[in-house]
Protein backbone atom coordinates (compact mmCIF):
# COMPACT_ATOMS: atom_id res chain seq x y z
CA UNK A 1 0.00 0.00 0.00
CA UNK A 2 1.47 3.30 -1.05
CA UNK A 3 -0.60 5.62 1.13
CA UNK A 4 0.53 6.41 4.64
CA UNK A 5 -1.91 4.92 7.15
CA UNK A 6 -4.00 7.26 9.28
CA UNK A 7 -3.07 6.31 12.87
CA UNK A 8 -6.49 7.43 14.14
CA UNK A 9 -8.20 4.80 11.98
CA UNK A 10 -5.94 1.87 12.88
CA UNK A 11 -6.23 -0.17 16.05
CA UNK A 12 -5.73 -3.79 17.09
CA UNK A 13 -9.28 -4.68 15.97
CA UNK A 14 -9.00 -2.84 12.65
CA UNK A 15 -5.41 -3.12 11.36
CA UNK A 16 -4.47 -1.82 7.93
CA UNK A 17 -4.47 -4.50 5.23
CA UNK A 18 -1.18 -5.78 3.96
CA UNK A 19 -0.57 -6.03 0.20
CA UNK A 20 -1.09 -9.82 0.48
CA UNK A 21 -4.48 -9.37 2.13
CA UNK A 22 -5.54 -6.87 -0.52
CA UNK A 23 -4.56 -9.37 -3.26
CA UNK A 24 -6.72 -12.09 -1.65
CA UNK A 25 -9.80 -9.86 -1.43
CA UNK A 26 -12.72 -10.77 -3.68
CA UNK A 27 -15.76 -8.73 -4.71
CA UNK A 28 -18.93 -9.29 -2.70
CA UNK A 29 -20.66 -10.65 -5.81
CA UNK A 30 -18.14 -13.53 -5.98
CA UNK A 31 -18.81 -14.73 -2.43
CA UNK A 32 -21.00 -17.84 -1.98
CA UNK A 33 -24.72 -17.01 -1.99
CA UNK A 34 -25.22 -18.22 1.60
CA UNK A 35 -22.44 -15.96 2.86
CA UNK A 36 -23.81 -13.03 0.87
CA UNK A 37 -27.22 -13.58 2.48
CA UNK A 38 -25.72 -13.56 5.98
CA UNK A 39 -23.65 -10.45 5.33
CA UNK A 40 -26.51 -8.60 3.67
CA UNK A 41 -28.56 -8.68 6.88
CA UNK A 42 -32.28 -8.97 7.31
CA UNK A 43 -34.20 -9.63 4.08
CA UNK A 44 -36.63 -7.01 2.84
CA UNK A 45 -40.05 -7.37 4.40
CA UNK A 46 -42.85 -8.62 2.18
CA UNK A 47 -45.20 -6.09 3.75
CA UNK A 48 -43.52 -2.70 3.78
CA UNK A 49 -44.54 0.40 5.64
CA UNK A 50 -44.89 3.91 4.35
CA UNK A 51 -42.55 6.56 5.74
CA UNK A 52 -44.48 9.63 6.86
CA UNK A 53 -44.17 12.54 9.23
CA UNK A 54 -46.73 12.67 12.02
CA UNK A 55 -47.05 15.04 14.93
CA UNK A 56 -47.93 13.31 18.20
CA UNK A 57 -48.28 14.74 21.69
CA UNK A 58 -45.14 14.70 23.82
CA UNK A 59 -46.87 12.47 26.36
CA UNK A 60 -47.73 9.81 23.75
CA UNK A 61 -44.18 9.75 22.36
CA UNK A 62 -42.59 9.60 25.82
CA UNK A 63 -44.85 6.76 26.96
CA UNK A 64 -44.15 4.66 23.86
CA UNK A 65 -40.40 5.42 23.86
CA UNK A 66 -40.25 4.38 27.51
CA UNK A 67 -41.26 0.86 26.43
CA UNK A 68 -37.90 0.44 24.67
CA UNK A 69 -36.82 -0.50 21.17
CA UNK A 70 -39.59 -1.17 18.68
CA UNK A 71 -41.79 1.58 20.12
CA UNK A 72 -42.77 2.83 16.65
CA UNK A 73 -44.01 -0.65 15.76
CA UNK A 74 -46.11 -0.59 18.93
CA UNK A 75 -47.57 2.79 17.95
CA UNK A 76 -48.51 1.24 14.59
CA UNK A 77 -50.11 -1.74 16.36
CA UNK A 78 -52.06 0.56 18.68
CA UNK A 79 -53.41 2.52 15.73
CA UNK A 80 -54.38 -0.71 13.91
CA UNK A 81 -56.18 -1.87 17.04
CA UNK A 82 -58.02 1.48 17.27
CA UNK A 83 -59.12 1.14 13.63
CA UNK A 84 -60.85 -2.17 14.44
CA UNK A 85 -63.53 -0.36 16.44
CA UNK A 86 -63.41 3.19 15.01
CA UNK A 87 -63.76 4.92 11.69
CA UNK A 88 -61.65 8.00 11.08
CA UNK A 89 -63.87 11.02 10.43
CA UNK A 90 -63.83 12.52 6.96
CA UNK A 91 -62.96 16.18 6.73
Amino acid sequence: MNKQPNPELIDSENPEWTDEEAQRAVPFSRLPALLQAKLRGRPKAVVTKERITIRLSKEVVQRFRATGGGWQTRVDAALKDWLKSHRPAKI
